[in-house]
């Protein structure tokens, strides 16, 4: 590696990592936890077979998984204002990430709801609790735990999808390494860099989701021993 590149990539260090902090981090933050909030929702109509909102949360679910991530920014952020509806980049990444993710975590949400033993949940209405004390005390808890896994790997994927908000002008780490790229002409060793910084991220939250399943599986564990 010659002194130059080794220059290149200690100077563009932090000029890549800081957009990670200020832009990709909340950006992450922000929409996985608004897919959060949808995915919960959708994921109870369906539980509760309700029919005219299951029909429209099923139509939300085949839309956003038959179509494209980044087309979805293109519409949201390119397309919406020839309707009149003009939104700032980082707000339309938010929204398109939120709901495009939404509609994955909500499958895995209704999946786990539904492992939930239907003798619990009868249980819970012979105890005189209705439906939401029972969602609320009963399956939401031991859903949780269930989809705990797979959520996490969503937020994980979710991290380095965030690089194709860099397509819709959000200044996030990607589009701040292609922007040292047409300064320096090192496209191998700055892509790189920046895949390493998107592997420590990854990195970080698969350590927090072991813990996370740790002190979960502790959790049921004492549960089970009280029941």
């Amino acid at each position: 590696m010659s002194e130059r590149l080794w220059r290149i990539l200690v100077d563009s260090f932090p000029k890549i990592l800081l957009p990670g902090l200020k832009m990709t981090v909340p950006l992450t933050v922000i929409a996985f936890s608004l897919a959060m909030v949808i995915a919960t929702v959708v994921a109870l109509i369906q539980f509760a077979h309700v029919k005219v909102l299951t029909q429209i949360a099923r139509f939300y679910i085949w839309v956003i998984r038959g179509t494209p991530l980044l087309v979805q920014l293109f519409v949201v952020y390119y397309g919406l204002p020839k309707v009149g509806v003009v939104m700032d980049a980082f707000p339309a990444a938010v929204l398109v990430f939120s709901i495009n993710e939404g509609a994955y975590c909500a499958e895995t949400m209704r999946g786990a709801l539904e492992s939930v033993p239907v003798g619990q949940i009868e249980a819970g209405y012979c105890a005189g609790l209705n439906f939401v004390q029972v969602m609320r005390r009963i399956v939401l808890p031991q859903a949780l735990r269930t989809a705990f896994p797979p959520l996490s790997n969503s937020l994980i994927s979710m991290v380095k999808d965030t690089s194709l908000a860099a397509n819709i002008t959000v200044t996030e780490m990607f589009m701040a390494t292609q922007r040292v790229v047409a300064r320096t002409y090192e496209p191998l060793a700055l892509y790189l860099e920046v895949a390493l910084i998107y592997l420590i991220f990854s990195t970080v939250l698969t350590w927090v989701q072991r813990m996370g399943e740790k002190k979960l599986s502790a959790y049921g564990v004492k549960e089970a021993r009280h029941a």
